[in-house]
């Protein structure tokens, strides 16, 4: 009786250990599962805040795209009335004042309007031969090949101010090749000016003059520039930031400071086209200098039936324009 109380007691303290044991890992099984459940409800809370950052930014990033870009502020447009100047002549002025941020425009559509340069082409093809080392003041004559020219002053060795002046075109007809299209295309692209085409290289475009020699894409041919166009291209390079050298700059205005006694120095290169004998492009453009301010101004003359459209007509319409505006 004895063994069998004691048995029976030591398996009732064994059953009770056991509940009591599978109690523990009953609860401690809970509390672990509960745990993981928990690590990975913060795994998700976490995908779901980087899901959310990448959506934020792609949105923000959709939304700056769609922006429209911030632009500088444009310069004043002013149109004028100085059809007086010009006496009935088809023409365009502009006068582009950078320290009021304004250009005084007459005839708005024509001043608009891209044009073949002709010889005022001069200014760049000489800026880009001194600023290359082409050109060398000093050092500067070109043989004359003893063709007879139609204007006097070119049939000899000339030099490049007295090449300027003249606005001797076989002088500049050899610059140009000297230079050579790759370096004149990098130039015209930095400059901006007007269309940058100079595709024909040789002017067989101008069907006016066949002699190659007094032809190229500058001459009634393929490069054309607006007026306006042609008084920002002066400010780019007498203006400030100009990205070519004092040095060479200071050479071009000695040969383009006009001859006339004027109120204030005025600087500028006349250009003129014929097509069959009639003149349908005549130009004066360059700037002014009052103390430190520079103003830039390009006066251009179209065909006009029974006018006398010439680049001596724009060059004193241009004079009279600048003076009465520092007046």
């Amino acid at each position: 009786m004895w063994k069998k109380a004691c048995f029976a007691r030591a398996m009732s303290l064994g059953i009770a250990c056991t509940l009591v044991f599978c109690g523990c890992s009953g609860k401690y099984g809970k509390e672990k599962g509960q745990e993981v459940l928990t690590e990975d409800a913060h795994g998700q809370q976490d995908k779901d805040a980087v899901e959310d950052t990448k959506e934020r930014v792609m949105a923000e990033k959709a939304k700056e795209k769609a922006a429209p870009e911030k632009t500088v502020d444009e310069p004043e447009i002013i149109k004028k009335d100085w059809s007086e100047y010009f006496g009935g002549l088809n023409g365009a002025a502009v006068l582009y004042d950078p320290s009021l941020r304004r250009f005084l425009i007459y005839n708005e559509e024509l001043a608009a309007a891209r044009r073949s340069p002709c010889s005022t082409f001069k200014i760049i093809s000489s800026l880009i031969a001194l600023e290359n080392g082409v050109i060398e003041p000093e050092n500067a004559t070109r043989a004359w090949s003893g063709e007879v020219f139609w204007n006097e002053s070119w049939n000899r060795d000339i030099d490049f101010r007295e090449a300027f002046r003249a606005s001797c075109v076989w002088y500049f007809r050899e610059i140009i090749n000297e230079t050579g299209p790759e370096l004149i295309q990098k130039e015209l692209d930095r400059l901006g000016y007007g269309n940058c085409d100079i595709s024909d290289w040789e002017g067989r475009l101008n069907t006016n003059n066949n002699n190659r020699a007094l032809t190229g894409f500058w001459i009634e041919s393929s490069l054309t520039i607006s007026p306006k166009e042609q008084t920002e291209v002066m400010a780019r390079i007498f203006g400030e930031g100009s990205a070519y050298s004092e040095a060479s700059r200071e050479e071009l205005k000695k040969v383009m400071l006009v001859e006339e006694e004027t109120e204030v120095p005025i600087y500028g290169k006349t250009g003129m086209g014929k097509t069959e004998g009639i003149v349908v492009d005549a130009w004066f453009t360059g700037f002014a200098k009052k103390e430190e301010e520079n103003i830039y101004f390009c006066v251009y003359l179209g065909r006009t039936d029974g006018g006398n459209v010439s680049s001596a007509a724009a060059k004193e319409i241009a004079i009279r324009l600048v003076s009465g505006y520092f007046s």
